[in-house]
C-alpha cells in the first residue's frame, strides 16, 4: 500500500508530461488568429520539442547532483510560468514563449520523471510496464487536450475562437495541484552515479555503442510519428474531406484515444510475450495501415487508420526506453537524459511536414510519417537483446 501512495504522484507525472500535445489542435488556432501558414505552423511542435535536443543531456547529469524529485519539481514550476504568460500579454511572441516555456519544462520532466519511476517500481522486470502504464497516464492527458481547448473557448472564452489561449493557465493548475502532491510525498532518493559518463562529453560517448545509438535514433522516430500524426490528423480531414476546424478536432480525439487504449492493453499483454515481439509486430502493421492512409480517400477509413496508428505506435516508446536502461543500467541518468535528447524528432518532423504539405498538399503528411515508421521497423528486427547485454546486428 506503502508503494502505491508512492507511485501514484508519481504517475500522475506521467498527465502533465501530456501536455506537450495540445500543440496539435491548438496549432490550428494559433494559425487562424495570427495568420500563420502552414510551415510556420509547423514550428509550433519545433518550439516545444526542440529544447529535448538541447536540455536532455544536461539535466540527465544535474540529476546526480540534485536528485529525480527535484529536477521534476523544477519542470513543473518553469511549465508554470509558461502557462500564465499568455494572460498578462496576447500576442504571437508571448503565445510562442508559452510554447517554449512548456517545452523547456516538459523536456526537464521526461529526463526526470523516467527513471524517478525506478525509485519506487524497483523490480526491473515491472518496468516496462509501469513505464507503459506511465504512457496510459500520458495518453490520457493528450486525450483530454482537446477537450480543455474546447473548454477554454466555449465557457472561459464565452465561444470566442480567439480566447483560445484560456487552455494555457488551466494546465498551469492541474501542474501545481501535481508538483504539490509530488513535493508533500516521500520518496527515497537515488545514488549519485559515479560513472565516467556523468559528463556532457561522457553521456555522448555511449552513442560509440551501436545498440544505445540504433535505441537513441528509436526514440527520435517514435515521437516523430507520434506528434506528426497529432499535427496532421486533423489537418487531413480539414484540406482532403473540407471538415472545418472543430469537427475536424475529432481525428486527433480518436488518436489519442486508441493510443490510450492501446497502451493500457499492452501493459497485460507484455507480461505474456517479449517485448521486442510486441515492438515488431506493431511496427509493421503500422507501416501498412500508412500506406492506405495515404491513397485512401474516405473520411471513416481515415480516421481509423489514423486511430489505427495510435493503437500500434502506443507502447513502443516505453519498449525502447526500457530496452536502453537495461542497457546500460549503471548510467541511467545519462542514458535517460541521451534518449530523452531524441524527444526531440517531435520538433523536427513538423517542419518537414508543413513544408510538404505545401508544396505535395496533404498526402505529403502520410509519406514523411510512414518515412519514419520505415526506421523503426529497421530498429526493431536489428537490436536483439539478451539478459545481460543487448547486441547489435548490422
Amino acid at each position: 500500500m506503502c508503494k502505491v501512495l508512492k507511485t501514484a504522484p508519481v504517475l500522475f507525472g506521467f498527465f502533465v508530461m501530456g501536455f506537450c500535445d495540445i500543440v496539435g489542435i491548438s496549432s490550428d488556432y494559433a494559425r487562424d488568429a495570427f495568420g500563420w501558414s502552414n510551415l510556420l505552423t509547423g514550428l509550433i511542435p519545433s518550439m516545444v520539442f526542440v529544447w529535448f535536443l538541447f536540455l536532455g543531456i544536461p539535466v540527465g547529469i544535474l540529476m546526480n547532483r540534485f536528485g529525480r524529485k527535484n529536477m521534476v519539481l523544477l519542470s513543473m514550476a518553469i511549465t508554470i510560468v509558461g502557462m500564465v504568460l499568455p494572460l498578462f500579454s496576447y500576442n504571437s511572441i508571448t503565445c510562442m514563449t508559452a510554447y517554449a516555456l512548456l517545452g523547456i519544462g516538459n523536456a526537464i520532466l521526461q529526463v526526470s520523471l523516467n527513471p524517478l519511476l525506478q525509485n519506487v517500481v524497483t523490480d526491473d522486470k515491472l518496468l516496462t510496464s509501469s513505464l507503459t502504464a506511465g504512457q496510459v497516464v500520458k495518453a490520457l492527458s493528450s486525450l483530454a487536450g482537446p477537450y480543455i481547448v474546447l473548454l477554454a473557448v466555449g465557457t472561459f472564452g464565452g465561444g470566442d475562437e480567439q480566447k483560445w489561449y484560456y487552455c494555457f493557465p488551466i494546465l498551469g493548475v492541474i501542474t501545481l495541484l501535481s508538483a504539490l502532491w509530488l513535493a508533500l510525498t516521500s520518496i527515497p532518493r537515488e545514488q549519485s552515479a559515479t560513472t565516467e559518463a556523468n559528463t556532457v562529453a561522457g553521456t555522448l560517448s555511449l552513442l560509440k555503442d551501436h545498440t544505445i545509438l540504433l535505441l537513441f535514433l528509436g526514440i527520435f522516430f517514435v515521437v516523430g510519428v507520434d506528434v506528426a500524426t497529432n499535427f496532421t490528423s486533423s489537418k487531413i480531414m480539414q484540406m482532403r474531406f473540407g471538415w472545418d476546424k472543430e469537427t475536424a478536432g475529432l481525428a486527433p480525439q480518436i488518436y489519442f484515444l486508441s493510443r490510450t487504449i492501446g497502451a493500457f492493453i499492452g501493459v497485460f499483454i507484455m507480461t505474456r510475450i517479449k517485448d521486442q515481439l510486441y515492438f515488431k509486430l506493431n511496427i509493421v502493421a503500422c507501416v501498412a495501415v500508412l500506406i492506405v492512409l495515404a491513397i485512401v480517400g474516405n473520411a471513416t477509413a481515415s480516421l481509423v487508420c489514423i486511430g489505427a496508428v495510435g493503437f500500434l505506435c502506443s507502447c513502443i516508446f516505453p519498449i525502447i526506453y526500457s530496452m536502453a536502461v537495461s542497457a546500460r543500467p549503471e548510467s541511467a541518468n545519462q542514458i535517460s537524459g541521451l534518449m530523452i535528447t531524441a524527444v526531440a524528432g517531435g520538433g523536427a518532423v513538423t517542419p518537414v511536414i508543413g513544408a510538404a504539405i505545401d508544396h505535395i498538399g496533404i498526402v505529403g503528411g502520410p509519406l514523411v510519417i510512414m518515412l519514419c515508421a520505415l526506421y523503426l521497423t529497421y530498429c526493431a528486427f536489428c537490436v536483439k537483446p539478451n539478459t545481460n547485454n543487448p547486441t547489435y546486428e548490422s
